[in-house]
């Protein structure tokens, strides 16, 4: 039934590509909901008072996230998109202390190092140097 969307899945070999596919998939939701509403940024940025989780500050991580969904495709840029990613929440959880765990912050921290490690490690399969 669904048998036309596979064009559209990737066609690499491997499970990589559809992770990738699956985190972009979760970013363009996560995009979606910061423009719509404050309360899942909310509980990642869980040790500061609510006020401080603002409407810009939403929309700003609204674009990055849809930004990072967008280069999900592109092994270098989306393997920077989560360093960038691990160094932000690693930020506010050790440094600003603005997030704790368990909270929030403990999914992008899990998406972000599995994903380091796997598209380390799978490098010369999928980017043939």
């Amino acid at each position: 039934m669904l048998s036309f969307l596979t064009e559209y899945l990737p066609q690499s070999p491997g499970l990589l590509p559809k992770w990738q596919l699956f985190v972009a998939a979760t970013a363009v939701f996560n995009a979606v909901q910061n423009f719509a509403t404050l309360t899942l940024t909310r509980r990642v940025y869980n040790r500061v008072p609510p006020t401080n989780v603002t409407a810009l500050q939403a929309r700003t991580f609204a674009v990055w996230t849809l930004t990072s969904a967008v280069v999900r495709g592109m092994y270098e840029m989306a393997f920077l998109t989560y360093v960038i990613a691990l160094a932000h929440f690693g930020s506010e959880y050790f440094i600003y202390k603005t997030a704790k765990i368990p909270g929030g912050v403990l999914g992008p921290f899990i998406v972000a190092s599995t994903s380091l490690i796997w598209m380390y490690k799978q490098y010369d399969f999928y980017v043939k140097a």
